[in-house]
């Protein structure tokens, strides 16, 4: 497995890779089918993507296919430009393999580079392996949130993590 910046040459996968984890999970945002986005549009958002200085999708390939990603956006003003924002998603095939890891890992060299000083995240508060990935990763709890989201028809709460890169 290889972990590396997202291209415009990914769009494609990139596409499939959030469609598949649409249907197999609960825990991103978006429910299946839900997802528009085209493979023009997904080109042009990598391009801008890669032109932010505080911005960047960290991608885990294995065998030619992206099995899992991880978001990092930043903050667009001067107030909060050392702000990212973290989304991170892995084919259930490849949870507890170390993707999770290795991704934060790449991701972190990259923001202490880029001069990056808060990474925060929201997480479903019953999602105990993700948040247990945060915990081991640096992240700590700042509060909950109530019924911040709206599943099968039941409102979930999520927790508000961040970690501070010194």
């Amino acid at each position: 497995m290889r972990v590396r910046h997202i291209t415009k040459r990914d769009a494609a996968n990139y596409i499939d890779l959030c469609k598949k984890l649409d249907q197999e999970t609960k825990f991103m945002m978006l429910e299946p089918n839900e997802r528009t986005t085209n493979l023009k549009e997904q080109r042009n958002y990598i391009q801008s993507l890669l032109g932010a200085a505080n911005s960047m999708v960290f991608v885990a390939e294995h065998e030619d296919k992206l099995v899992g990603y991880l978001g990092a956006y930043g903050g667009e003003f001067r107030r909060n430009r050392h702000n990212v924002y973290l989304v991170i998603g892995i084919l259930q095939q490849f949870a507890g393999r170390g993707v999770g890891t290795a991704l934060f890992t790449e991701m972190e060299k990259w923001a202490r580079q880029v001069g990056v000083h808060r990474l925060e995240l929201t997480v479903m508060t019953h999602n105990i392996a993700g948040v247990s990935l945060y915990k081991k990763m640096g992240f700590t709890i700042e509060g909950t949130a109530k019924d911040t989201l709206l599943v099968d028809g039941n409102y979930v709460d999520e927790y508000y993590m961040a970690k501070i890169l010194s």
